[in-house]
């Protein structure tokens, strides 16, 4: 049975697909993973190498000598079934499918991703993906991703489904200094969605805040859930893709999945306490206001409160 805490917070990781060929997200994935090999054991997986990066390669996950808490599989759609059924015969805990060409490609992709879901079932194994870009912890120096940048520990976890978003943020975060406790790239959420890593970073100590893009809610009665309940003590900001007809495109062509109706999310995101915000420079902005290492103390406090779309009476300054 596949174990969440265990999937994100691993002792041993494998990663198929892994070699040392230069610029190959195999490559990129395992030297993510080997700044962090003090604190876990790693293990690559490639049946044509005896090893990378001087380190002992298996041809299988079957062979690997011990319990896989964690498997990142960087190798075509194709392939993903079998070695997924692979992984839940061995007990692996989770699994992040960083390929694409599942759903967002057409028919073809849906049916080996239906395909992947049945043998998640069937196993109980969770699963980060597909087509995603993995996840980081700062604070444990792991980085299960292919992404160049290497984000400082802070306090902000930070969750979308569009990778080329994620990685911009993530850019930007860390050329502004502005420190996550997780960073996560969701892609098509065939198990892992918003509602399990808000319930997750709700028992974080690390965590203090999480900031959402999200094109799609997943399971809907979960994120709810999970939402009401970190809303009470920590802040959730989202930005919902797809209030535009040229968003809900976007978000077609990142994850198969079309934009939600925005009143209903935007009722919903009400009903369960998550601040939701317009645009992408606000999430920027948010992230800059909850990284603050120096908030605002005393009676020396302004706040500018704008009602939109009144007169420019409508606009009032509270000291």
């Amino acid at each position: 049975m596949g174990n969440i805490e265990r999937m994100l917070n691993p002792d041993t990781v494998a990663l198929i697909g892994a070699t040392e060929r230069e610029g190959s997200v195999g490559q990129a994935i395992m030297k993510n993973l080997l700044l962090g090999r003090d604190r876990r054991r790693i293990y690559p997986i490639n049946p044509k190498r005896e090893e990378v990066m001087g380190i002992k390669c298996y041809p299988r996950i079957s062979e690997v000598p011990e319990h896989v808490d964690l498997t990142i599989i960087a190798t075509p759609s194709k392939t993903v079934p079998s070695i997924v059924d692979e992984c839940g015969r061995v007990g692996v805990d989770g699994c992040i499918i960083i390929s694409a060409g599942f759903r967002e490609i057409g028919e073809e992709g849906l049916k080996l991703e239906e395909e992947i879901k049945q043998i998640q079932a069937k196993y109980d194994i969770r699963i980060l993906g597909p087509n995603c870009l993995g996840f980081i912890r700062p604070h444990t120096g792991l980085n299960a991703t292919f992404l160049r940048d290497h984000p400082e520990p802070g306090s902000i976890a930070f969750l979308s489904q569009s990778g080329a978003l994620g990685s911009a943020i993530l850019n930007w975060a860390v050329n502004a200094h502005i420190g996550f406790s997780f960073f996560a790239s969701l892609g098509s959420m065939l198990d892992v969605d918003y509602g399990d890593l808000i319930d997750y970073l709700g028992e974080d100590p690390a965590t203090r805040s999480i900031i959402i893009y999200m094109e799609n809610v997943g399971n809907a009665k979960k994120f709810m859930s999970a939402a009401k309940g970190f809303a009470r003590t920590k802040p959730i900001i989202i930005i919902k893709g797809g209030k535009h007809a040229t968003g809900a495109v976007a978000a077609q062509s990142h994850t198969g999945a079309m934009a939600g109706a925005f009143e209903v999310y935007d009722a919903a995101f009400k009903r369960v306490g998550v601040v939701r915000v317009d645009e992408i420079a606000d999430l920027f902005n948010c992230a800059s206001v909850l990284d603050s290492r120096r908030l605002p103390a005393g009676p020396r406090l302004a706040i500018h409160y704008e009602c939109r779309g009144a007169s420019s009476h409508g606009s009032r300054f509270h000291r």
